[in-house]
């Protein structure tokens, strides 16, 4: 598991994602980032937002 902190930029291409639609999933409460800097951006761990995505999936199919 990577400590380093992504910004949403690079959260984004590493899930093959667009930027905005981190920042729709953080705003809208899908997704929770690791941390929010005091200016309002998001940072992110990799692998903890993997399994935000697999537990919200995992909701949808079931729900």
């Amino acid at each position: 598991m990577s400590d380093r902190l992504l910004t949403s930029g690079e959260l984004a291409r590493a899930l093959g994602i667009s930027h905005q639609s981190i920042t729709n999933y953080a705003r809208t409460g899908q997704l929770e980032p690791t941390l929010t800097t005091p200016g309002g951006h998001y940072r992110w761990n990799l692998d903890d937002v993997k399994r935000q995505l697999r537990e919200l999936n995992e909701k949808r199919r079931k729900g």
